[in-house]
């Protein structure tokens, strides 16, 4: 089974940016969306961002769009999120997760079977 290893979270001022990596581990993503989901402190876990490896079909949180930028690079099996223009809303714990979800549920956390650890982001202001 494949399981995602997320890295590439930080520190980072208001307004900067950090670009999160998401790696394929005993398995490969195709076939399969990758999303990325954030939990801060006190709050319920919340869509950010997710695509079809296959399709290059992305779908994304209203939060998220026009900052952040999902990618991936075929050859290391590998999801990006770059995100820009951070705000301490921003400040979360990030997940990549992996499943088959149906174009209508895709932005539903229960619909990703595959998650990794999570990778923290704090930005200050």
């Amino acid at each position: 089974q494949v399981q995602p290893v997320e890295s590439g979270g930080g520190l980072v001022q208001a307004g900067g940016s950090l670009k999160l990596s998401c790696a394929a581990s005993g398995g490969t993503f195709n076939n399969y969306a990758v999303g990325w989901f954030r939990q801060a402190p006190g709050k319920e876990r919340e869509f950010v961002a997710t695509i079809r490896w296959n399709s290059r079909y992305t779908v994304y949180a209203d939060s998220a769009r026009g900052r952040f930028t999902i990618s991936k690079d075929s050859a290391k099996n590998t999801v990006y999120l770059e995100m820009n223009s951070l705000t301490p809303e921003d400040t979360a714990l990030y997940y990549c997760a992996v499943g088959s979800p149906i174009v209508s549920a895709i932005t539903r956390s229960d619909m990703y079977r595959y998650w990794g650890q999570g990778t923290q982001v704090a930005v200050s202001s």
